[in-house]
């Protein structure tokens, strides 16, 4: 089985959660969306969208986050010798759906410094020219990717998306908060893939710096964060990039990865 990835992608950590939590092996290939590899020929041609993450075993390829987790926990349950009465309930898959309805695109985009949204933006188009010049059979798809950058900075310009996102976060996080004012997870008090789910919302807030307006405003939610962070899953698939003095290396490498291939003019 094999995964294509990369830990800057709040689904790509929602499904390394979900394998890691359930012990499923995989093979993984890191894919940095930020540095335009998601837009090579090889990964392109297998997914046209370009978003990540993309799990495939054998011939058999899936691209959405919520599908993935349901054929991960399905394999897990085959390997484990368990029967379907072991599958998430419906109040879990509720829950997951209700999670995944919030995009952080725009959201994280938004809270990033205009100066390096522009110039990565900048880089990602140059990226999609050189593939499209790389691969002509493509272009009408690699034209399609370009379109969208640039609907994308249009949008970026309209400060209503932000407004509409922010709200529809803080309506969630505060569903979350009465829920964990009852339980101590989000569904009872065992750990289940509606938690594989939340936790990297929370950690996209923490990256952002804004920990203190979405988390440490609610006292239940505060309280499980600082559970689930001790969990191995969250430690490996996020705490070794982002806790600490780790998000600062993790991003600075990636910065000064797009300086030199800039200034090279290696797109």
């Amino acid at each position: 089985m094999q995964l294509y990835h990369h830990p800057y992608s709040l689904d790509s950590q929602k499904v390394r959660l979900a394998l890691e939590e359930r012990g499923v092996d995989y093979t993984s290939h890191r894919v940095n969306p930020i540095t335009g590899k998601n837009m090579d020929s090889f990964f392109f041609r297998m997914n046209p969208s370009a978003k990540l993450p993309v799990f495939q075993n054998g011939s058999h390829i899936i691209f959405d986050t919520i599908e993935i987790i349901k054929y991960i926990e399905r394999i897990a349950l085959v390997s484990s010798g368990g029967d379907d009465a072991t599958l998430s309930s419906q109040e879990v898959m509720e829950w997951m759906n209700k999670i995944q309805e919030w995009d952080p695109n725009y959201f994280t985009l938004f809270h990033i410094p205009v100066k390096y949204r522009v110039f990565v933006s900048k880089f990602l188009r140059r990226v999609i020219i050189a593939r499209m010049a790389e691969s002509p059979d493509l272009a009408s798809a690699y034209h399609r990717k370009l379109r969208e950058a640039y609907e994308t900075e249009e949008k970026l310009r309209n400060a209503e998306v932000l407004r509409r996102s922010e709200e529809h976060l803080a309506r969630l996080l505060d569903e979350v908060e009465t829920k964990l004012g009852e339980t101590s997870y989000l569904i009872g008090e065992e750990f289940t893939l509606a938690d594989v789910m939340l936790i990297p919302v929370l950690a996209r807030l923490v990256l952002l710096n804004l920990e203190e307006s979405y988390i440490n405003s609610r006292p239940n939610l505060v309280e499980y964060w600082n559970m689930v962070k001790q969990r191995p899953s969250y430690k490996k698939v996020i705490g070794r990039y982002f806790d600490g003095w780790r998000r600062h290396n993790t991003l600075m490498r990636t910065w000064c990865f797009l300086q030199i291939r800039n200034m090279l003019q290696r797109y």
